[in-house]
């Protein structure tokens, strides 16, 4: 099943004797466009302070009582290390994390990881006047397979969106399925460029993120992007059109 990312906000968190908190953000790893983690604010219980939550954990969650079950009790997320989540969060704090609860980490190969890739869950967007200024000849360079980090979703809403050929509109949502706990498509308020509508694109055809700018570049060109299965928020996308997308698009869902 797929969800709407922004409904999770403010989702009671249901563990095993109890609920405690709510949900504010959900963390994505970058290169494979997987949930990893759920951003949980305690409330007053634990004065404030907010917690990561494995996806390993996670239930499926219910969507008339808005509740978030997770596979964890009360005093273990209260034991959990103490992560000061407005913070870059490391690969050796994810593996305290998963070393404490006693689940395997998502990168395999062992508990503590090679690679010192970087989680930039929460740091807002820069000011202008702070951004980097890049050189003239300065380029962009797109993300590597083996240098992966966390990343926000609600960071992500509203970046703008460009084609190949220029501006589309900007993100308003991300669809999440349920089962993989993968992010399969970027919903797109198209804006002015097409006044109205809404479209859907999948994170194959994103060509990269620059994070600094707050922009999304795709590898696709806008009359691609017209004429692509049509998408409406009362639509049920299911496996009849995830095949026409991909048969459109000439991707498949095992090419991330």
């Amino acid at each position: 099943m797929l969800w709407n990312s922004s409904a999770f906000n403010g989702y009671a968190i249901q563990a095993s004797d109890c609920n405690f908190g709510t949900v504010t953000d959900i963390l994505f790893e970058d290169v494979n466009w997987t949930v990893r983690w759920l951003v949980v604010d305690t409330g007053n219980w634990l004065s404030g302070r907010k917690v990561l939550l494995p996806f390993s954990a996670l239930g499926h969650p219910d969507r008339d009582l808005r509740l978030f079950p997770v596979a964890l009790t009360k005093q273990q997320v209260k034991d959990s290390p103490d992560i000061d989540t407005d913070m870059s969060v490391s690969r050796q704090h994810e593996a305290h994390i998963f070393d404490f609860y006693g689940f395997d980490p998502y990168w395999g190969g062992g508990l503590y990881p090679v690679s010192n890739a970087m989680a930039v869950p929460f740091l807002a967007p820069l000011a202008p006047e702070d951004r980097h200024q890049p050189d003239p000849g300065e380029t962009l360079a797109p993300a590597k397979q083996g240098d992966p980090h966390l990343r926000s979703v609600e960071a992500l809403i509203s970046y703008h969106i460009h084609a190949s050929d220029g501006d589309i509109g900007h993100v308003a949502d991300i669809l999440v399925d349920d089962a993989a706990w993968a992010m399969r498509y970027i919903t797109v308020d198209t804006g002015n460029w097409w006044p109205g509508q809404l479209v859907l694109i999948a994170p194959q055809s994103v060509l990269q993120i620059d994070w600094a700018e707050r922009q999304v570049h795709l590898n696709v060109d806008r009359a691609k992007v017209k004429g692509s299965p049509p998408y409406a928020p009362a639509m049920t996308v299911d496996g009849a059109y995830d095949e026409r997308y991909q048969s459109y698009y000439g991707i498949n869902w095992g090419g991330m």
